[in-house]
């Protein structure tokens, strides 16, 4: 046993209470694939919040604290401007929310692309404020000392290939990736240099179907796809995405719930009870005794 927070419903602050503390590992997550192939496909999700980690972590296996907490939590347009002070404030509820995942943190654009040192220096302080177990950074071949460098160190390296929103004005938008066989060649590369510098495993993002295919082929390490393939060796998605929070649906989002609808219809029947002055009624309100 040990101890993780858990939220009081009576008063929405969070204390300690013992729980099972059998989280899964790096090592165990990278020993799901062997001899190239995933028997149990990996299932991740972002959070961002403690009670986000609470209700996702028993079905998850990894919980990524994304920097597309961006857009998703402080409406920015993209992912650039996500400063550290973010990625570690909400790595650090999702750590004390969870129990069972393998958290991984963001580096946030800006942190880690100036030198090895510079990330380690970044990759430290996430580990330290938030209990998290490793970093996810995007970038390939390029990346691929920095990862080294990590590795080396002791910090788990989660990598990103494909379309990396990181680069959004580079890229020139969102669009789907590997379209020509020069770009297709080089993700597989990409993917290829960053396994043998280390990464415990590989997100292929936004990516035409057979690239997807090949780089999880190509590598001893799982691929995690979003926008990829069901043969990829698991799935990850941004939970408010999954969850119908947003009226955009992104083509690889299928939507397991329609949230948006049932925020917004509750907070319309409060209003509409306020208004007429019914609520709060005789079960809301203290009585003299």
């Amino acid at each position: 046993m040990s101890t993780t927070f858990q939220l009081d419903t009576s008063t929405s602050r969070a204390h300690p209470t013992p729980a099972p503390m059998k989280r899964l590992t790096v090592p165990a997550i990278r020993q799901r694939k062997k001899d190239g192939h995933t028997a149990e496909p990996i299932v991740m999700l972002t959070a961002y919040t403690a009670r986000q980690a609470q209700l996702l972590d028993a079905h998850c296996d990894i919980l990524l604290v994304g920097d597309s907490l961006g857009q998703v939590i402080y409406g920015l347009p993209s992912s650039v401007p996500v400063t550290m002070d973010m990625m570690a404030a909400h790595g650090a509820a999702v750590v004390r929310g969870s129990y069972h995942s393998v958290v991984l943190v963001d580096m946030p654009f800006g942190a880690y692309e100036a030198s090895p040192q510079d990330a380690f220096a970044a990759a430290a302080r996430l580990l330290k404020d938030t209990g998290c177990a490793g970093v996810k950074l995007e970038g390939g071949a390029a990346m691929a000392e920095t990862v080294a460098f990590l590795t080396a160190r002791g910090i788990p390296v989660m990598g990103h290939v494909g379309l990396t929103p990181q680069a959004v004005n580079l890229l020139g938008g969102y669009n789907a990736r590997g379209r020509s066989e020069a770009e297709a060649a080089k993700i597989v590369d990409d993917a290829r240099a960053l396994a043998e510098a280390g990464a415990f495993a590989i997100v292929v993002e936004g990516v035409v179907e057979p690239i997807a295919i090949a780089v999880t082929e190509a590598v001893d390490c799982p691929v995690i796809g979003i926008g990829g393939s069901a043969r990829c060796d698991g799935q990850v998605l941004v939970a408010e995405d999954m969850l119908g929070l947003f009226e955009r649906v992104p083509r690889f989002v299928k939507r397991y719930a329609d949230m948006a609808t049932t925020i917004s219809d509750a907070a319309a029947t409060y209003a509409a009870e306020v208004r007429a002055r019914t609520f709060p009624g005789i079960e809301q309100t203290y009585q003299p005794k």
